[in-house]
C-alpha cells in the first residue's frame, strides 16, 4: 500500500506517555496525523486486532544483511541489506564500515552518501580505522591507523556531512584530539575497540565522547582493581551504552546488570549485523576478512573471534523484554527513541507522536513483526 490517508485501528500503542489500549494512528502521507483511543476517524482502516504497535526501530550500528555488506560498494548489496533489516522493523539505520585503508573507506563512503541523500540511510558510522590492534576483533590489523587530524579531515570531507559517528580508541596517539575534532564537526565520537585504562578514558569523555561502542565487546574487560573502559563508561552518566542483545556477545545476566544500572535513558540496542543476517549459514566476508557463519554465529575463519552478529532489531527487542528488568515502554526507548535522540532525528522518528514520520511496527503476540510501516508505506513481506 502506498502512502495515503488511512487509520491503523485496534492496537495497543506504545506511546511516550504510556500504553494506549484500543488505540488508533491516523496516517496522512508520510506522517502521523493523529493518535487516539476508541472510535477512529472515518477513513480507510487497517485493523490490527489488539496487536502491540511500537515505533520503527532505529539501529545505529549495522554492517549489512540479506547477503549484502555496506563495505562492498555494490548498490545491489546495499539495497538488499537495507531491505532485510526493514522487514524486521528497522526503519532508520546507520551503515557501519569496518577498518580499511583510507582510500578504500573514502570510496565506500562515496557510494553510501547517495543512499543517505536519498533518505534510505540516516548516515554512516566508521568503526575504525582508529582502533587498538590489541582489541581490534574482526578488523584487519593492517588497516589500523592513529587518528591524525589530516586523516580524520579527509574522511569527514569524503562524507559530505553523512558521517554521523566514528568509533576510536582514545589511548592512541592523537585520540583525544580527534574526539574534539569530531565533536566540533558535529559527529558522534564513540569509544570502542580499546585497551585503555580509566585514566585514558576520562579525558576522552571530557573531550566530548558520548557513546560506548558495543560495551564489553572489543575492549579491555572489567576488573575489580581496574575499571577499564567497561566500568568507566558504564559509570559516567554522559555515555550512551550500546549493547548487542543476542546472548552471544553478552550474557543475559550481564544484560540485566547493565540495563539495571544504565536504565532507559542510556541503553541503546544495536545489531552489529553483518551480511549473513537474514540469510543462510555459510562463508562470508566482513571487510577484507573471511567469516564463517554456523547456527547464526559469525566468527573469523582464521581465529574464531566473533565477527559481528546475525541479529535483527526485532529479535533484540524480544530478548530485552524477556530477559531484562525493562518493560515494553523502556524497551521501545532503547530500540527507537533513545537512538533517534542520539542521531538528532527525534523530531522526525523514534516515537509514536503526531507530526513525526509514520514509522511503526505491528508486533504479534510473540513480539514478531506482523507488518512494518515506513514513512507511511507498508514494507513488503515483513516476515521475510
Amino acid at each position: 500500500m502506498a502512502a495515503g490517508d488511512f487509520v491503523i485501528a485496534g492496537g495497543r500503542l506504545a506511546c511516550p506517555d504510556g500504553l494506549l489500549e484500543d488505540g488508533w494512528v491516523r496516517v496522512s502521507g508520510r506522517r502521523i496525523a493523529g493518535i487516539g483511543t476508541g472510535t477512529p476517524p472515518e477513513t480507510a482502516r487497517v485493523d490490527v486486532g489488539g496487536a502491540l504497535v511500537v515505533p520503527g526501530f532505529v539501529d545505529t550500528h549495522c554492517h549489512g544483511g540479506g547477503g549484502g555488506s555496506f563495505s562492498s560498494g555494490d548498490e545491489k548489496e546495499l539495497r538488499n541489506a537495507i531491505k532485510a533489516h526493514r522487514r524486521h522493523g528497522t526503519t532508520t539505520m546507520l551503515a557501519s564500515l569496518v577498518s580499511d585503508p583510507v582510500s578504500a573507506l573514502r570510496e565506500q563512503v562515496a557510494v553510501l552518501n547517495e543512499f543517505v541523500t536519498d533518505g534510505e540511510l540516516a548516515g554512516i558510522h566508521l568503526e575504525g580505522p582508529f582502533i587498538s590492534e590489541a582489541r581490534c576483533g574482526a578488523h584487519d590489523p593492517a588497516a589500523l591507523l592513529e587518528p591524525d587530524a589530516r586523516t580524520v579531515d579527509k574522511l569527514l570531507t569524503a562524507g559530505k556531512g553523512a558521517i554521523r559517528m566514528v568509533t576510536l580508541a582514545p589511548e592512541l596517539h592523537g585520540g583525544v584530539r580527534a574526539i574534539r575534532q569530531l565533536t566540533e564537526a558535529g559527529v558522534l565520537a564513540a569509544i570502542g575497540h580499546t585497551d585503555a585504562v580509566e585514566e585514558q578514558i576520562r579525558p576522552a569523555i571530557d573531550a566530548g565522547a558520548t557513546v560506548a561502542t558495543h560495551l564489553f565487546n572489543g575492549m579491555r574487560p572489567l576488573h575489580h582493581r581496574e575499571a577499564g573502559p567497561v566500568g568507566t563508561l558504564l559509570d559516567d552518566e554522559r555515555i550512551t551504552i550500546e549493547l548487542i542483545c543476542d546472548f552471544v556477545h553478552i550474557h543475559p545476566t550481564v544484560l540485566r546488570l547493565v540495563t539495571d544500572h544504565a536504565g532507559r535513558g542510556r541503553t541503546v540496542l544495536i545489531t552489529d549485523a553483518m551480511s549473513a543476517t537474514d540469510a543462510a549459514d555459510g562463508s562470508y566476508t566482513l571487510g577484507r576478512l573471511d567469516v564463517d557463519v554456523t547456527d547464526g554465529v559469525a566468527t573469523l575463519a582464521d581465529t574464531g573471534s566473533l565477527a559481528g552478529s546475525t541479529l535483527t532489531m526485532d529479535s533484540a527487542f524480544r530478548n530485552l523484554v524477556e530477559c531484562s528488568k525493562l518493560d515494553i515502554l523502556e524497551a521501545v526507548r532503547s530500540t527507537a527513541t533513545r537512538p533517534a535522540e542520539l542521531l538528532g532525528v527525534a523530531d522526525r522518528t523514534g516515537s509514536l507522536r503526531a507530526g513525526l514520520d509514520a514509522d511503526l511496527v505491528v508486533l504479534d503476540e510473540k513480539l514478531h513483526p506482523a507488518r512494518v510501516l515506513r514513512r507511511g508505506e507498508w514494507v513488503p513481506d515483513p516476515k521475510g
